[in-house]
C-alpha cells in the first residue's frame, strides 16, 4: 500500500502488506476491545490492559508447561529457560537499539540491569 509519489494515486497493497495483516489481524481483533485513554481518565483502558496481560501470561504459562511436558522437563525447568528467556530476549534488542542509537550506551546499561534485576 501507500501512495504513489509521482501521481498522488493510493497504491494497492503488496504481497507483504496482506500476509502481515493476516498474521496480526487476531492481535488487531484483541486489540480493538481495550478502550481509548481519553474515556474516563485512562482507567478503563488500564484495567483492559491489565485484564489482556493476566489472560496472556496465564496462556504462556499454560503452554510452557505443556511444552516441558512434551519434552519430559519439569515445570521449574521449563520456567527457568523458556519462560526467562521469553522475558529477557526483548530487553535484550532494547538495549542494542539503545547502545546503537546513543554515543555511550547508557540506556542500554540501565536497561540491562533494570531488567535483570525484575527477572530475578
Amino acid at each position: 500500500g501507500g501512495v504513489d509519489e509521482e501521481t498522488g494515486e493510493e497504491l494497492p497493497p503488496s504481497i507483504g502488506d496482506s500476509v502481515m495483516h493476516a498474521v496480526s489481524l487476531f492481535w488487531k481483533l484483541q486489540f480493538a476491545f481495550v478502550p481509548p485513554e481519553s474515556w474516563g481518565g485512562g482507567w478503563p483502558a488500564f484495567f483492559a490492559s491489565l485484564f489482556f496481560l493476566g489472560v496472556w501470561t496465564a496462556v504462556v504459562g499454560e503452554l510452557a508447561s505443556l511444552f516441558g511436558c512434551v519434552c519430559g522437563l519439569g515445570d521449574a525447568i521449563t520456567a527457568i529457560t523458556f519462560v526467562a528467556l521469553g522475558t529477557s530476549l526483548p530487553d535484550t534488542f532494547a538495549s542494542r537499539l539503545a547502545t546503537l542509537h546513543d554515543e555511550y550506551a547508557d540506556a542500554a546499561i540501565g536497561n540491562i540491569t533494570g531488567s535483570n534485576s525484575v527477572n530475578v
